[in-house]
């Protein structure tokens, strides 16, 4: 087959639906034929398109999901495929280099994501058997491709389980290679966070980012407590525990999507991560209090610091797209939020926008390099170049500098962001400091992080091996009074 794929032209034809031109009066016209696909055709779809045109592998999925109406279980495996298959990718290639003489990056981008996709099951899936995988994969090249494709696929698939335990990364690598292979990141970052963090934990949150993500929620503290809420959650037959890392947070260990939820309808929980909660107990907004998110969508931090205010104040919930404003202001009507209005422009303008000195608290969660989320977002770490981490410092900077003066004397700015480096955390606020004598660094207390080693500098520093969270830096900055 052509560039065109059978997968590519159901997915096409799934977005034409319903756009067919008039049937002729009297003529009853057939019926198009639905083109089902398998989760291991799904997959590579999603993989191809990621790996051709940049595509966001999380949207695209969600589309490719909707539309194949797969079910729950094969749905889930077209997730791990994709998710599994990015976040392996430098291992994967490392492997397959072994045995592909033009080398993985001269294939068709198809046979390539194929190539990649069947060998992450045999290595990191033991729940499919591996000649289950090499079938399938067979199967799919000739139905892509022709039967040479399809020998080349089985020849270097079989080659490799023939290695068996044998196939391995070498030890006597250089130290960031050999990390950033073993656990498949890009070296020039593997070799930033060796010269922030040392090579023992750089490893291990490289090791870490390629773990499942936990699904953590938020008790809403207006309509139940921590224990009532697990208990809930348990009567309906799923596994919870406590968060270590915030006394607002639960774990679910077990039963499926939480949005699926009736108490999520309610309005008894949000969906948020453990390090994110605290960014609201950083902020310690009291009720009755003025308050102002910078960058507040999809709405989880505005909607927690409402309800420790008690529901009792103004927060002004501000973001630069317009249409994420709907999210915003969905979540506070799900909650039972009444004080959080919003507004949209960019956060350097807000000092335009409102007077001088006008809030008691305001909140900076910064646009970011995002490497504190790679275990959510696994094709991250190869969008990202070291240029973009150094503009995006630059740009953190500007928004600090700008939103400080809206700040009552007396009142607390937090900033915040979900990345681990230093040059867009500890260097960016000891730079706000340096130049605005104005502010003090304040600490705020972590119980869970006392026993933890800190990065340095002001601000709390929270790395995804730690809890198995997100990687988030929280810096709560005073104003003189």
């Amino acid at each position: 087959m052509t560039s065109a794929s059978r997968g590519e032209k159901a997915l096409s034809g799934a977005a034409r639906r319903g756009q067919s031109a008039p049937a002729a009066k009297g003529v009853e016209q057939p019926r198009r034929r639905k083109i089902e696909l398998t989760a291991r055709e799904v997959a590579l779809n999603v993989l191809t398109s990621v790996d051709e045109n940049a595509s966001y592998s999380n949207l695209l999925l969600n589309r490719s999901l909707q539309q194949a109406e797969l079910s729950p279980a094969d749905a889930g495996l077209a997730t791990e495929l994709v998710y599994g298959t990015i976040a392996r990718q430098a291992t994967l290639d490392y492997f397959l280099n072994l045995f592909i003489k033009s080398e993985v990056k001269r294939l068709n981008p198809w046979v390539r994501s194929l190539a990649r996709m069947s060998l992450y099951q045999i290595r990191y899936l033991d729940r499919i058997p591996a000649h289950a995988a090499v079938n399938e994969a067979v199967e799919i090249a000739k139905k892509r491709g022709h039967q040479g494709i399809a020998s080349m696929i089985n020849g270097v698939l079989r080659s490799i389980l023939r290695e068996g335990d044998t196939l391995a990364i070498p030890d006597d690598l250089p130290t960031a290679e050999r990390i950033a292979l073993q656990h498949s990141h890009p070296q020039w970052l593997v070799e930033r966070w060796i010269t922030q963090y040392g090579e023992e934990t750089a490893e291990a949150v490289c090791a870490s980012n390629n773990q499942p993500p936990k699904v953590s929620i938020r008790v809403n503290t207006l309509k139940a407590d921590r224990d009532e809420l697990m208990r809930e959650l348990e009567n309906e037959g799923r596994t919870v525990r406590a968060s270590e890392l915030s006394r607002f947070g639960i774990i679910v260990e077990s039963g499926g999507n939480m949005a699926n939820d009736h108490l999520y309808r309610d309005g008894r929980f949000s969906i948020q991560d453990e390090s994110s909660m605290l960014v609201a107990e950083a902020l310690a907004a009291e009720p009755g209090m003025s308050v102002l998110d910078c960058c507040a969508a999809p709405g989880g931090k505005t909607a927690h610091i409402a309800e420790k205010m008690g529901n009792k104040g103004r927060i002004v919930a501000n973001d630069l797209h317009e249409h994420k404003q709907g999210l915003i202001m969905e979540q506070a009507e799900r909650l039972g939020l009444s004080g959080i209005e919003s507004s949209v422009g960019d956060a350097m303008a807000l000092k335009d926008q409102f007077e001088p000195a006008s809030f008691d608290r305001v909140l900076l969660d910064a646009p970011c390099s995002g490497f504190g989320v790679i275990r959510r977002k696994p094709d991250l770490r190869w969008a990202k170049t070291p240029d973009d981490a150094a503009s995006i410092a630059r740009l953190q900077r500007q928004m600090l500098s700008a939103v400080s003066g809206l700040v009552k004397p007396g009142g607390i700015l937090v900033y915040s962001t979900c990345t681990i480096e230093r040059e867009e955390n500890q260097r960016a606020v000891a730079e706000f400091l340096r130049d605005h004598a104005e502010f003090i660094a304040e600490p705020f207390e972590v119980p869970a992080l006392e026993a933890l080693p800190q990065a340095g500098g002001a601000g709390v520093q929270i790395l995804p091996n730690q809890f198995g969270s997100d990687g988030f830096y929280i810096a709560r900055l005073r104003r003189r009074s």
